[in-house]
């Protein structure tokens, strides 16, 4: 399934800059970057639940934000995107 994740860390502490760092390399090590804090993932089911666990190990739930968007039926799906790209 493709899975999105979006997150945004509170960065006005070190300690929050350090939970960015940690949490991007989570995402680093499991899909591709599509913009700062967003990523495509393309997982199975189990290792969703286990990047959501590491996600969340990571984050501090009363500072920062997470969602994630299970896609488990991509066939015929469309992605269009315009600008600048890596």
């Amino acid at each position: 399934m493709l899975v999105i994740v979006c997150y945004d860390v509170n960065t006005e502490t070190a300690a929050g800059r350090r939970r960015l760092r940690r949490v991007a390399k989570v995402c680093e090590s499991t899909g591709q970057r599509v913009q700062k804090s967003v990523f495509e993932c393309q997982v199975t089911l189990a290792e969703f639940e286990t990047l959501e666990r590491r996600l969340l190990s990571e984050m501090e739930v009363s500072q920062d934000c997470l969602r994630l968007y299970r896609m488990p039926d991509t066939r015929g799906a469309e992605v269009r995107e315009h600008g600048a790209f890596k």
